[in-house]
C-alpha cells in the first residue's frame, strides 16, 4: 500500500473514495435518544453534502459504523464514505484508529483500490497524534491472512492518502505520518510471522526472517543454534528444543546508535518463540492445536519493533533476543519429573512439560543481563490462565519494578493497545518451590499466570523487568470491522513506546 500525506481541500481532491469521520453529538441519557451524528471537519463544503444523510435516522455514527453515499456534487471524490466513531464527548484517538481500519476494511471487498481519509477536527483530539493513529489502523486494516489460497485475489489499497486541515501544523503532522508508515507496517510484519504455519517457518527460517530483517534496516545481528546452547550451559532453554528434530535458534540483534550515552540504559526486548507447541510429552488436546503455530508472537513482536525502532532511531541502546525451538514429544524430549538446570545456575523440577515458554526466556533474560541490559522486557504468549483472568481484550503486564511497570503502563496507553497489570506479591513464590530442585516450572491450577511471572522474575532478579503475557490478544478469533481474524500484532506499538521513552 502506498500512502501519502496531502494538505488539500477535500472537496477538489479526486479519488475512489473520501472517508469522513462522524460522531453522535447528544448530550441526552436516556436508553432510546435519538442520535445527533456530526462531521468532524470544519469544511463547510460537507454540510450541504452530508446533511439529507445525517439528518435522515439511518445513520448513528456508532463506532466503526459507516454509510456510503454516491454521486455528492460538492466533492470530487466519487464515493463519500461517513464512519462513525461513537458518542461526540468520547472520542479518543484509538476510535481514530480503529475507524481509519474500517474505512479500509469496507473498501477491500468492494474493489476499491483508491481510498482518502480525512482526518478529524475534534476539540480535545491531538491532530498529530489522530494522523499516526489513522495511518497505522489504516495499515492494520489493509491485512488479510489468507496467503496460501490458490485462489487467492489481491484487494489489498494500492493508494491510501491522508488528507490533513490546510491550518494544521505541517512539520509535526508530517512527523506523525511518518512515524504512523513505519509503526503500521511493522505490525504487520510481525501479524505475517505469526501467521507462518509451523511448517513454513521452523526455528531455523525464522532465524533467517530476522537475519534478512535486520540487514535491511541495519542492525547488528547474530543467530545462533545447538552449540551456542551448550556453550552457554543453556540447559533449560535446551531441554525444550532437544525434542525436536528442528534445532533451535538463538537470535541476538543489536541497535546501537553513537550518540547514545555510553552510561545510559541497554534495554533488552525478549521473545518467546516457540513456532508450534504441541505441549511435549504433556500433550495439548487435539482440538484447536493448529492455533499452536501462534505460540512465537512474543518473539515476532519484538521483531516487528526492532524493525521500526531502527527507522524511527530513539538516541538509546536496544538489544532484541529471540528464543525459539519446537516443542515436541520424541524419545528425545524432556519428562514431567525431569530437572533442567538453567543458564543462571537454578535448577528446575519440570511439572508439565506444556510450560515450556518460560524455559526458554528464562535463559533469554539471563543472557540478556550478561550481554549489559539495564532493563528487561519480555514478550510471551505464555499462559491460558492469563487469557482466562482477562478474555481477549487485555493483555497481561507484569513488573518487579514500580517505575518500571508504570512507564510501560502509561506507553501502551498511548499506543492505543490494553495491557492490564496482575500483582507479584512474593508470597506467591512459595507455590513454585521445588522439593527436589529450586523451582518448579508451574505452580498449580490457581493464579497460573501470576505464577508463570513469578518464574521469570527469579531470572530477571534485581534487573528492573517486564513481562508481557499476550497468550488472549494475538490472535483475533473474528473479524472486527477494522481488523481480520488472525494475528493481531499486539505489542508492537507499545514496546517501541516503552523503548522511546528512555531515549536521551
Amino acid at each position: 500500500m502506498k500512502v501519502q500525506l496531502k494538505f488539500e481541500s477535500p472537496a477538489k481532491f479526486t479519488t475512489a473514495m473520501l472517508a469522513v469521520f462522524s460522531a453522535d453529538s447528544s448530550a441526552s441519557k436516556e436508553k432510546n435518544a435519538p442520535a445527533k451524528p456530526i462531521l468532524l471537519t470544519r469544511d463547510a463544503v460537507f454540510a450541504k453534502a452530508d446533511k439529507p444523510a445525517l439528518e435522515s435516522g439511518e445513520f448513528n455514527a456508532g463506532r466503526c459504523e459507516t454509510l456510503l453515499l454516491h454521486g455528492t456534487p460538492e466533492l470530487q471524490a466519487k464515493r463519500l464514505l461517513i464512519v462513525g466513531l461513537g458518542k461526540a464527548a468520547k472520542v479518543t484517538v484509538d476510535d481514530v484508529r480503529r475507524g481509519a481500519g474500517a474505512a479500509v476494511r469496507f473498501a477491500k471487498p468492494r474493489g476499491i483500490r483508491e481510498l482518502a481519509i480525512l482526518l478529524p477536527e475534534h476539540d480535545g483530539l491531538d491532530l498529530a497524534a489522530a494522523v499516526q493513529a489513522a495511518v497505522e489502523g489504516a495499515f492494520v486494516g489493509d491485512y488479510d491472512p489468507d496467503t496460501y489460497r490458490s485462489d487467492r485475489k489481491d484487494r489489498s489499497i494500492e493508494q491510501l492518502t491522508i488528507l490533513a486541515p490546510q491550518g494544521a501544523d505541517k512539520s509535526a503532522v508530517e512527523k506523525a505520518f511518518r512515524e504512523g508508515v513505519v509503526l503500521g507496517e511493522s505490525q504487520n510484519f510481525t501479524r505475517e510471522l505469526v501467521n507462518e504455519p509451523g511448517n513454513r517457518l521452523t526455528p531455523t527460517i525464522l532465524g533467517q526472517r530476522a537475519a534478512a530483517m535486520c540487514k535491511e534496516q541495519g542492525l547488528a545481528c547474530e543467530v545462533y543454534s545447538t552449540d551456542k546452547l551448550h556453550e552457554l550451559k543453556m540447559g533449560a532453554f535446551w531441554s525444550v528444543a532437544k525434542g525436536s528434530d528442528e534445532p533451535p535458534a538463538l537470535v541476538v540483534m543489536r541497535y546501537e546508535p553513537e550518540t547514545a550515552p555510553k552510561d545510559g540504559p541497554v534495554l533488552a526486548l525478549v521473545g518467546k518463540g516457540i513456532t508450534f507447541d504441541t505441549g511435549g510429552i504433556s500433550l495439548k488436546p487435539s482440538d484447536n492445536m493448529e492455533k499452536m503455530k501462534y505460540d512465537m508472537a512474543g518473539a515476532a513482536a519484538m521483531l516487528g519493533a526492532m524493525r521500526a525502532i531502527a527507522q524511527l532511531k530513539p538516541n538509546v541502546r536496544v538489544m532484541g533476543i529471540l528464543c525459539s525451538a519446537e516443542n515436541m514429544p520424541s524419545g528425545k524430549a524432556y519428562k514431567p519429573g525431569d530437572v533442567a538446570f538453567a543458564m543462571s545456575g537454578k535448577t528446575i523440577e519440570i511439572i508439565n512439560t506444556d510450560a515450556e515458554g518460560r524455559l526458554v526466556l528464562a535463559d533469554g533474560l539471563h543472557y540478556a543481563k550478561q550481554l549489559g541490559a539495564t532493563h528487561l522486557i519480555d514478550a510471551a504468549t505464555l499462559t491460558g490462565a492469563c487469557v482466562v483472568a482477562l478474555g481477549m481484550l487485555n493483555a497481561g503486564l507484569f513488573s518487579n519494578d514500580e517505575e518500571t511497570g508504570e512507564r510501560f503502563r502509561h506507553a501502551a496507553q498511548r499506543a492505543g493497545e490494553k495491557f492490564w497489570r496482575l500483582p507479584l506479591d512474593d508470597e506467591y513464590r512459595d507455590m513454585i518451590v521445588s522439593d527436589i530442585g529450586d523451582i518448579k516450572n508451574t505452580g498449580g491450577r490457581w493464579g497460573g499466570a501470576i505464577t508463570a511471572a513469578m518464574f521469570l522474575k527469579e531470572f530477571a532478579g534485581d534487573t528492573p523487568w517486564v513481562h508481557l503475557d499476550i497468550a488472549g490478544v494475538a490472535w483475533m478469533e473474528e473479524n472486527k470491522p477494522w481488523i481480520a481474524r488472525g494475528p493481531s500484532g499486539i505489542a508492537v506499538r507499545s514496546v517501541v513506546e516503552w523503548v522511546r521513552s528512555y531515549a536521551g
